[in-house]
């Protein structure tokens, strides 16, 4: 009996040969057809076309050719139609990636800056050349040289206290940042979710419905129509209905929302007192008046502002200079032709259209000009008056809300 690797080579090629033929006779039709499908399927569009075709009548001459046109004409509308249902599967199987969080935008309103692109920043620990003091001119030489740390600090932040400002490093000043679900993933997915569409995407759509009409803001003051948008409404397009404890908590929040409108608008009539009632609006809702327009942060320079337009509006301003504004006026004289003009009623209408457009033209520009004399003046009168308090920013040292104390400082001084 032989031995050694060429036994063992024979016995592995009779293993391997029974398997395969045991795999063969059982599952040697179902992988050719699997292996098939592909090929049969970019194929089809010949082979429909050529056995649609193959059927049409043959004969000479005019016959023929109709029969030659109906087969191109089957043979064109089986590919077009073939591959154009495949690549609409294609795009549905292999769609973008659905993120929850930027609906896939693959972006986001910055965080640190809420969009605006620049953020409040305070200078800690820095490190100044011998005899400099914390002016701003030496503080910004430190910030260049890196021997001074800023600390952002967020928009969300309320701050009172006048700071600098700068490009948001978050956003690069933009405003806009990369979604943090999106970032360094495949924006691409395959699934066959999409192949039908769901009933229940319309309902999505809907629900995330943020109505941007202001009369369903005002109608919301009264509240027979609060309580359609707030409950009926919801349940209606849900399909559900509301506990008596939820319906109590949704209808509290609208009192406590109705009760900051309500005093938002006394506040906006700027009556003696208002800004008392701009404190209570801030104690109600401090994040919603962190945005309000109606807030006003600096109340003296705004009472001092309105001041001094009170006693600007009382001037007269000068007259208008000549040749002062342009505007786009509709009619000129060549608005009528020469034929026209040889009309007595056609001239009398030139005149009279012309002679009462230069009176509203003039109208228009003198309010203009009032307007833009008053606010230049305005402007020149609160310079004059905040010009004595103005110092020299270069050589002053920096108040305390824009350098923080370093605690490394403290230390070494209890050391010492």
């Amino acid at each position: 009996m032989s031995r050694g690797p060429g036994r063992l080579l024979q016995n592995v090629t009779q293993f391997a040969d029974t398997q395969f033929k045991q795999f063969s006779t059982r599952y040697g039709d179902q992988v050719i057809n699997i292996l098939d499908f592909p090929i049969k399927l970019v194929l089809s569009p010949f082979t429909l076309a050529f056995d649609i075709a193959g059927s049409a009548p043959r004969g000479f001459g005019i016959p023929e050719f109709i029969s030659k046109i109906s087969y191109l004409s089957v043979f064109a509308v089986a590919t077009l139609g073939t591959y154009d249902i495949a690549f609409d599967m294609g795009k549905k199987v292999i769609c973008q990636r659905d993120c929850k969080t930027c609906n896939g935008w693959q972006a986001l309103r910055c965080t640190m800056c809420k969009g605006t692109g620049s953020v409040h920043y305070q200078i800690k620990d820095y490190n100044l050349r011998s005899g400099e003091k914390p002016t701003a001119d030496c503080l910004a030489d430190a910030i260049v040289d890196n021997r001074a740390e800023l600390v952002h600090l967020p928009a969300s932040i309320d701050i009172s206290a006048p700071l600098p400002s700068k490009d948001c490093p978050t956003c690069d000043g933009t405003g806009v940042m990369s979604c943090t679900e999106c970032k360094n993933k495949l924006q691409v997915r395959i699934s066959a979710d999409d192949i039908m569409e769901p009933p229940w995407k319309a309902y999505n759509v809907l629900k995330r419905m943020d109505y941007p009409y202001e009369h369903i803001v005002h109608s919301m003051k009264d509240p027979s129509i609060a309580n359609f948008w707030l409950i009926t409404l919801p349940q209606i397009m849900g399909g559900f209905e509301h506990d008596e404890d939820v319906k109590k908590k949704i209808w509290w929040q609208y009192e406590e929302s109705m009760r900051y409108d309500q005093l938002r608008d006394l506040v906006a009539k700027r009556n003696p007192g208002w800004e008392y009632l701009q404190d209570a609006l801030i104690s109600i809702d401090p994040v919603r008046a962190r945005e309000d327009p109606v807030i006003v942060k600096n109340v003296p320079f705004y009472k001092a502002k309105k001041a001094l337009e009170a006693e600007v509006t009382k001037l007269n301003p000068p007259p208008r200079p000549q040749n002062w504004g342009d505007l786009n006026l509709p009619l000129n004289t060549s608005s009528w032709s020469e034929e026209d003009l040889k009309n007595p009623a056609k001239l009398y209408e030139k005149t009279v259209l012309l002679n009462a457009q230069r009176e509203i033209a003039d109208k228009i520009l003198d309010a203009q000009w009032e307007a833009k004399w008053r606010q230049e003046k305005v402007e020149e009168m609160l310079e004059e008056k905040v010009r004595p308090y103005i110092q020299d920013s270069s050589m002053c040292v920096l108040p305390q809300p824009i350098l923080l104390k370093s605690h490394k400082k403290d230390q070494k001084v209890a050391i010492e």
